[in-house]
């Protein structure tokens, strides 16, 4: 037979009360959590999660939702996120989506009737209703990359359109002008704002530009081929091109080098994301760079404070005090390769 808190209490000399609100998470002095934690190795007591997370509502368990598992970005933040929720006693269940509207739904379904605490979640950004009962039912959602209107909940986003800006602005300095940009799906909000900050950057410089030098991809290697090859067709005499995902960077530069596209003699490229690939490359590509660490820190601190309800700060209440969301925005950064040839002006 296993065993029991009567045993624990036995062995540490400390009241039920004291062990039950240790198990149950509860705030205990540190030498009785010292000495309780000592009596669980030696005992080999194993907690009753189900009858705990009956007792205390909760399952110490986070769902998450991502678009594509073997997205290298979205890998490596949801790894760097469940570490950090492993180390505070949670576990974790993933559901890919597979960018599929439907999908998502069905997992968010799944993770509400699986009674997970939270959701990490990077949307879809087809809907925002199917999130609406976590909300109700007062569960935090933290969102990572995305925005979605109608939404309340904490958000954890990158300078996207500052990104885009300034990459288009290295190829300007250059003295490229004729800059074509393969964006995202426009029902996504980080393509949004990548296209925001390439016609920003554009229109302050004063550069002519028509919609032909815009191609849209839907983030997928093959996306990025087609746009690819559509941008060439469309504009022989384009000098440069801003990709601004890494999936559809690898499908353009597989295109680049079916048309015999010498870069940069003839293509000047700057692309977005993963530090290998761009390495790996010829000639070595200047890419946006993503802090994944930095976002997976902050979504899953986030998420743990809300739990535990320490998430403070005048960024999380209104001015009648009540809690409102918290969105933390990180900036970019840029590793520069041989990919971008100077023109004369």
């Amino acid at each position: 037979m296993g065993a029991t808190m009567k045993d624990i209490a036995k062995c540490t000399g400390l009241g039920l009360a004291t062990i039950s609100s240790y198990l149950n998470g509860g705030n205990v002095r540190e030498k009785n959590r010292v000495k309780i934690e000592e009596a669980i190795r030696e005992l080999h007591f194993e907690v009753n999660e189900v009858a705990r997370g009956l007792k205390t509502n909760r399952t110490k368990t986070i769902g998450i939702i991502l678009p594509e598992l073997n997205n290298i970005f979205f890998a490596e933040i949801i790894t760097g996120a469940e570490d950090i929720l492993r180390s505070h006693g949670y576990a974790t269940m993933i559901c890919d989506c597979r960018s599929d509207a439907e999908r998502e739904r069905e997992a968010v379904d799944f993770l509400y009737h699986r009674r997970v605490d939270g959701l990490i979640v990077m949307p879809t950004g087809a809907s925002d209703s199917v999130f609406q009962k976590f909300i109700r039912a007062g569960k935090p959602i933290v969102m990572i990359d995305r925005k979605m209107k109608g939404i309340s909940c904490d958000c954890i986003l990158v300078d996207n359109q500052g990104a885009a800006e300034d990459a288009v602005n290295r190829l300007i300095r250059s003295g490229h002008k004729k800059i074509g940009m393969i964006a995202g799906p426009d029902d996504v909000y980080t393509a949004r704002e990548r296209q925001r900050g390439y016609q920003k950057a554009i229109q302050n410089n004063k550069i002519i530009s028509n919609d032909s030098l815009i191609a849209r991809g839907n983030y997928t290697i093959a996306g990025g081929a087609a746009a690819m090859r559509k941008l060439r067709e469309a504009n022989p005499d384009m000098t440069a091109v801003f990709i601004s995902n890494y999936e559809m960077m690898v499908g353009a530069m597989m295109e680049i080098n079916d048309l015999n596209i010498r870069v940069p003699d003839e293509l000047s490229v700057i692309g977005f994301d993963n530090v290998d690939f761009a390495k790996a490359s010829v000639p070595k590509l200047s890419i946006v760079t993503q802090p994944t660490a930095r976002i997976a820190q902050e979504a899953a601190d986030t998420l743990i404070k809300r739990l535990e309800g320490s998430l403070s700060g005048s960024d999380c209440r209104d001015m009648d005090g009540e809690k409102t969301t918290a969105t933390v925005t990180l900036k970019t950064g840029f590793v520069e390769g041989r990919s971008v040839k100077p023109l004369k002006q």
